[in-house]
C-alpha cells in the first residue's frame, strides 16, 4: 500500500484551506453564543445570516472530474 516511487502527488490538505466560504458567519454565530453562554435565542440574526451562506454554498455544482491526483498519475502513465 502507497504510493510509488517517483509519482507525481500532490497534498490536497494544502488546498483545502484556500476557500472557507461560511468561515466569517459561523465564526460570529461561535462568538455570540460564546457571550450569550450557549442561548441561540439571542443569536438569531447570526444564526440566519450562517444559514443562508450555508444553503447558497450547497446549491452550487461541484465538479465531476475526480481528484487532481487522479489525473496525474493519468498524466504521468502517458509519458511512460
Amino acid at each position: 500500500m502507497g504510493r510509488k516511487a517517483g509519482a507525481l502527488y500532490i497534498s490536497p490538505k494544502k488546498f483545502g484551506s484556500l476557500q472557507k466560504p461560511c468561515m466569517k458567519e459561523m465564526i460570529s454565530f461561535l462568538n455570540c453564543l460564546a457571550l450569550g453562554q450557549n442561548n441561540d435565542e439571542k443569536c438569531v440574526r447570526q444564526k440566519e445570516l450562517l444559514s443562508a451562506c450555508m444553503d447558497a454554498q450547497s446549491g452550487k455544482n461541484r465538479s465531476t472530474w475526480g481528484s487532481i491526483n487522479y489525473h496525474l498519475q493519468r498524466l504521468n502513465r502517458g509519458r511512460k
